[in-house]
């Protein structure tokens, strides 16, 4: 028997508006804003939420002396329709070269990974 359920990823962030703001163009959804946390409110129940965090240093992506701490995976159905929308607003290839792979790696806004992923 589990002991409890998942109830939201949060993101560490220097700007949780500017980044609920980037998720919700890429995903949907609906921000509701309190004061140094964002809850994104995602279709079909999930969310996502986004903290300020003085001092905030994004991961690096590969990196062989750190970690990535988290990404995210999102399923699309259209590779290159998809990295076209998160380009424009405003995220950063990391790993896009392999156009015969699945996926394709980006960094939101405040640098954390993500993982287009037509699998």
């Amino acid at each position: 028997m589990a002991l409890a359920t998942l109830d939201v990823v949060v993101l560490d962030c220097p700007d949780p508006r500017a980044l609920a703001e980037f998720y919700a163009g890429v995903l949907g959804g609906t921000i509701t804003e309190e004061t140094d946390w964002i809850d994104l409110d995602l279709p079909g129940g999930r969310k996502l939420a986004f903290q300020a965090a003085p001092g905030y240093v994004p991961p690096r992506w590969p990196s062989p002396d750190g970690s990535q701490q988290l990404h995210l995976d999102l399923k699309v159905e259209d590779l290159d329709v998809a990295e076209k929308g998160v380009l424009e607003l405003g995220a950063t290839p990391l790993d896009t070269e392999d156009r015969s792979r699945t996926y394709r790696v980006y960094a939101d806004p405040a640098g954390h990974p993500f993982c287009l992923c037509a699998c």
